[in-house]
């Protein structure tokens, strides 16, 4: 019996790899939702090809233009967010792969959770910023998270028939995106062309960005915290410029269990899918004859100052994460906008966590107004900014 899948930002990096993946199996995955933001002439042409129940439009003003595309095909078309949210939680999906960039996914997975549906999860930002309340509501409806990120793949991978056994810590490999050996000084003449230039993953924009500036790792830092209960001190990064060895766990008898692979996301994407299975593919396989050197190095954080204010937010909890992301999601807007720096970006990250009012116990309605408030700090910043220029 194939999965039924509900794809959550089906027409970005994440998702298109996603559907590069499941056509490969056409017996074993049905989509069952498409959902988008914005791009609808992508979503139709992935309707037409993939045929699912229903699609989902974010964006209500491209409602009707959505509905005159698909209008040949047996297919339900919604709109607004409120909509990806339900629909999150009422399909017949049993398995919802979240690839929503940022933010907006928080809702939409707490509704698919709430459901009990397993969640392939690869919006980390949902678990920086609201990690405790997802982890509780996934233990009370049953749902399962399953990992997408490369990284926390391989922590799930390595943990797996490990059940009771101590974990002394994991390292959290990153590839040191293009920058890796760059100075303060040319840091600051960075171009945006230049930082999404990534030597070794194919993703989208701004995660490509994170990585070059390390916030990618800052905020997988984050969300291994809660997908794998652990303490911040439990949690090591080491530059790893191969990307081969997608992370690794430290057992307390001396042991470490890594996994490798080729660096290619639609990897730990049909892993994801085909959980608790392995299905045999022709997707790229590792060679080591050919990778023979295999390096790890610390991270400069005085260069990247990323990775050192994502453990402070971490380190200090309460709505702090949720306040450094949303910093961080204008930082990026901004610096692909040419309006600020590269290494301003964490300047302004900086900054909203100094001047936003901190809240140790959060709800839910208290995090969406400190994501909002932050944004409105963030965008002073910048504006500050530019009247000095």
């Amino acid at each position: 019996m194939s999965k039924r899948i509900a794809l959550l930002g089906s027409t970005g990096s994440i998702g298109r790899q996603a559907l590069d993946v499941i056509s490969r199996f056409p017996a074993d995955f049905e989509v069952e939702v498409l959902t988008a933001g914005n791009n609808i002439e992508l979503l139709a042409q992935q309707a037409r090809k993939f045929g699912p129940g229903s699609v989902v439009i974010g964006n209500k003003a491209h409602y009707a233009r959505l509905k005159e595309l698909v209008r040949d095909l047996p297919v339900k078309v919604y709109a607004g967010e409120d909509a990806v949210e339900k629909i999150a939680a009422e399909s017949d999906s049993s398995l919802v792969l979240a690839a929503m960039v940022g933010y907006s996914g928080l809702k939409p997975i707490i509704a698919a959770i709430r459901a009990g549906k397993d969640i392939a999860l690869a919006n980390k930002e949902t678990l920086v910023v609201a990690g405790e309340i997802i982890r509780k509501l996934s233990l009370d409806s049953g749902s399962r998270l399953i990992p997408v990120d490369s990284e926390h793949s391989a922590i799930f991978q390595c943990l797996a028939g490990e059940t009771g056994n101590p974990v002394e810590k994991i390292t959290l490999t990153a590839s040191g995106g293009p920058f890796l050996n760059y100075s303060c000084e040319m840091l600051k003449q960075v171009k945006p062309s230049e930082a999404l230039k990534h030597p070794k993953w194919d993703m989208g924009n701004k995660i490509t960005v994170d990585s070059a500036s390390l916030m990618n790792k800052g905020l997988e830092v984050i969300e291994a915290k809660w997908l794998f209960d652990l303490n911040p001190g439990q949690i090591e990064v080491l530059i790893h410029p191969q990307s081969i060895v997608h992370s690794m766990v430290h057992f307390a008898d001396g042991s470490v269990k890594a996994q490798l692979g080729a660096p290619d996301m639609r990897i730990p994407i049909l892993y994801a899918l085909s959980y608790p299975s392995r299905y045999p593919s022709d997707l790229p396989k590792l060679d080591l004859k050919k990778n023979q050197t295999l390096t790890f190095l610390e991270p400069d954080v005085s260069r990247f100052r990323n990775l050192a204010l994502a453990f402070e937010a971490l380190g200090r909890g309460g709505n702090m994460p949720c306040i450094m992301n949303a910093a961080n999601e204008v930082a990026v807007s901004a610096f692909l906008a040419d309006r600020i720096g590269f290494l301003q970006m964490s300047d302004l990250v900086e900054y909203t966590m100094e001047q936003a009012e901190f809240v140790s116990s959060p709800g839910l309605e208290l995090l969406e107004i400190s994501n909002n408030r932050a944004r409105e700090i963030a965008l002073n910043f910048i504006n500050g900014l530019n009247k000095k220029a």
